[in-house]
């Protein structure tokens, strides 16, 4: 056998076939390499898009933390002298009952001096409340209005069929609101017996129809 047999012969073709194998094996391996390597534009986007998720995520929490800071600084502005407040009001309780126990016709026959001192306790109660009204503290005027036990706290009841049943009709010791808050609910005396506050509605609406 020749040298030119030995190099175009049967063993020649199956190097070639081998190593073109060989070759088409390592294209296929680069290219599933390099299929299976992420778009960089992708992860550009998907990392935009996370990023952007967080930036509003914080930016909620820093507005939640906002609005809770302005709520608790406005609180504790209005709630602060709520103690203070409510020791007043047993001051003011006093100078109303000093005032209260004086009969009328004493303070009719009072000589100059009793009328000075009446006066004098009648100015401090009216500018005790009026400071306190400057600091958000309120007095509740319940007399005609349903009753409700979030302002009101109910010490008996009165008969009276002239009025709608559950309507306040007497304050014994005032009430005080602070802000939005009852400081102390007003002890009242309730109506029991009249008409109900539906029916009295609707026996205006039928008056005026009538009218």
């Amino acid at each position: 056998m020749t040298d030119e047999t030995t190099k175009n012969g049967p063993d020649a073709t199956a190097a070639d076939a081998a190593a073109d194998a060989a070759a088409n094996v390592e294209t296929d391996t680069a290219e599933r390499a390099e299929a299976s390597q992420p778009d960089p534009l992708e992860l550009l986007k998907a990392e935009n898009s996370e990023l952007r998720d967080r930036y509003l995520r914080l930016a909620a929490e820093m507005d939640n933390l906002r609005r809770r800071t302005e709520r608790e600084v406005k609180d504790a502005k209005s709630y602060s002298v709520a103690g203070f407040a409510r020791d007043m009001l047993a001051v003011s309780d006093n100078l109303r009952r000093a005032l209260d126990a004086i009969p009328p016709e004493a303070k009719a026959a009072a000589d100059a001096g009793l009328t000075t001192l009446i006066e004098g306790v009648e100015m401090t109660e009216r500018a005790m409340l009026s400071a306190l009204e400057r600091h958000g503290v309120r007095k509740l005027e319940p007399v005609g209005q349903k009753f409700d036990p979030n302002f009101h706290q109910a010490m008996f009841e009165v008969p009276n069929p002239e009025v709608p049943n559950n309507t306040v009709v007497q304050v014994v010791q005032a009430g005080f609101t602070i802000g939005e808050r009852v400081l102390r609910p007003a002890m009242v005396g309730v109506a029991k017996g009249g008409p109900k506050p539906v029916e009295a509605e609707a026996n205006s609406v039928f008056d005026e129809k009538d009218a």
